[in-house]
């Protein structure tokens, strides 16, 4: 599995690139590639004005790069990108009491399952993708309650 970084912000994104790399280490997906994002408030906003007609701030967008049903592997192992507003994981974090290690880990897996062709429209989806979700963050060390 091969992560790309692109940092958009001001910030020093270092910790939470090697906290992904941590959480993905437990996959073993070798022909995986996906880009994750670092984006401010204004940047998220636009994203998700432009391409989900959504126009406020929002935590994270994935864009799957074949967004079907059978999954989004092409043969290159090219899958998408995911764009992670560090403001808004900052402000979450806060609102839920917990660490924004945390919450950025939690963001990363949520888009990456989505980039998967996990969704949470209905409970039944919500439902099988936070199980995995949280399955995921247990096995890597990240809890709610931290």
């Amino acid at each position: 599995m091969v992560i790309n970084f692109v940092n958009e912000t001001n910030e020093d994104v270092s910790k939470y690139e090697k906290l992904i790399r941590g959480i993905f280490k437990q996959f073993k997906k070798k022909k995986e590639i996906f880009s994750i994002i670092f984006v401010d408030k204004e940047e998220i906003q636009r994203i998700n004005r432009e391409y989900r007609k959504i126009d406020r701030v929002t935590d994270v967008i994935s864009f799957a790069l074949n967004d079907n049903d059978e999954g989004n592997i092409y043969s290159d192992g090219e899958i998408g990108d995911i764009f992670i507003c560090l403001d808004r994981a900052r402000e979450q974090a806060a609102d839920y009491g917990h660490s924004i290690e945390r919450e950025v880990g939690f963001l990363s897996v949520h888009g990456y399952l989505h980039l998967q062709g996990y969704d949470h429209m209905t409970p039944e989806d919500e439902k099988v993708m936070f199980a995995k979700q949280d399955a995921i963050l247990e096995k890597a060390g990240l809890r709610r309650s931290e």
